[in-house]
């Protein structure tokens, strides 16, 4: 089978490698759509995601989607065919979680995650033809989704979980900085979760649009000498720059909260962060999701609309040329996807 994976550096192959055959309790995928994520970029870029360097090559990938295509040895209960997309997590050991983050999975102290370098052997992902993955790893679609849109179902649980680290958002207006792909979704969550007005801020007019498109309700570019709204009660904070920390603080309100969503980096970087203290603003961190991958697939079964964040669709064989594009902030795109069929 071919499968695109990162080498090193600025190295990225589509690589003939041996078709996996599933084990115990796994089954295997045939993929057919995959999504380009941040971490992707970041490994083709730099050979490493935050803490996570690059020891050997990688197939990338945990947004993607297909079909089952075999069952391991003692796998019941889903038929080949069955169109499915994966949750990407795979706690290591079994170590229980303490009493205070019950049911808090995605704080597990050690997790295998698709397409990751974290661990040696680092852990394969899904830009590839065919993948295998555990059973319970499995989310069907649900009828009238198809894979494209259900390979988006895992960066759209991201952005769910970061609404749900709010608490009730329904009624109430909230501010995203960063319309990229993350900051899009996470205005399509508020929406859905009934958000009343959302007001997004970036340096990018085609990532405002797109962010329209996703139903925001007011855009401001923040290049063009536009501001953040002033005393905003909720702030999602999407772009992951420290340069834009001060000002995002500054921008919410006196007892206000403010939700990290955007992967700040892994090293030291400054930033004027004293309106925290001034302003006791809450500051919560959201990583990865729980089960909102379920929601996401259900709101997608209800007509949750993610196209306008689809710019780009590329072969395998063009993997690269997707990469650069997903990279490229000239080029217009958000979610840049891959066709593997």
């Amino acid at each position: 089978m071919r499968a695109v994976r990162v080498h090193g550096p600025g190295d990225l192959r589509v690589d003939d490698i041996p078709d996996p055959v599933p084990g115990e309790g796994e089954v295997a995928i045939a993929v057919e759509w995959g999504g380009i994520c941040g971490s992707d970029i970041s490994y083709y870029r730099h050979g490493r995601s935050g803490t996570a360097q690059l020891r050997d090559p990688l197939v990338l990938g945990h947004e993607f989607a297909g079909r089952v295509a075999a069952l391991g040895p003692g796998t019941t209960g889903i038929e080949v065919g069955t169109p499915v997309t994966v949750h990407p997590a795979l706690p290591v050991g079994d170590e229980p979680l303490p009493a205070r983050l019950a049911g808090r999975t995605n704080l597990y102290p050690r997790v295998r995650y698709s397409g990751s370098a974290a661990f040696h052997p680092h852990t394969d992902g899904g830009f590839s033809q065919l993948t295998t993955v555990q059973a319970h790893q499995l989310r069907p679609l649900p009828e009238g989704v198809g894979t494209r849109e259900g390979a988006l179902a895992e960066p759209l649980a991201v952005a769910m979980h970061a609404v749900n680290r709010a608490g009730g958002v329904a009624g109430r207006d909230a501010t995203v900085n960063g319309a990229g792909p993350i900051g899009s979704l996470v205005v399509a969550a508020l929406k859905h979760a009934g958000a009343a007005r959302v007001t997004v801020a970036d340096l990018n007019d085609a990532s405002l649009a797109i962010a329209r498109a996703m139903g925001a309700d007011d855009t401001r570019n923040i290049a063009d000498g536009q501001s953040l709204p002033a005393d905003a009660e909720l702030v999602f904070e999407a772009s992951g720059a420290p340069g834009a920390l001060g000002g995002v603080l500054a921008s919410t309100a006196r007892g206000g909260t403010l939700v990290q969503v955007g992967n700040l980096p892994g090293t030291e970087a400054p930033a004027a962060l004293g309106d925290l203290v001034t302003r006791e603003i809450t500051w919560i961190g959201s990583y990865r999701f729980v089960d909102e991958i379920d929601d996401a697939l259900a709101a997608l079964a209800t007509g949750l609309d993610l196209t306008p964040l689809m710019t780009h669709a590329f072969g395998l064989d063009d993997a690269e040329a997707a990469m650069c594009t997903a990279a490229d902030p000239a080029s217009g795109s958000s979610k840049v996807m891959l066709r593997f069929t």
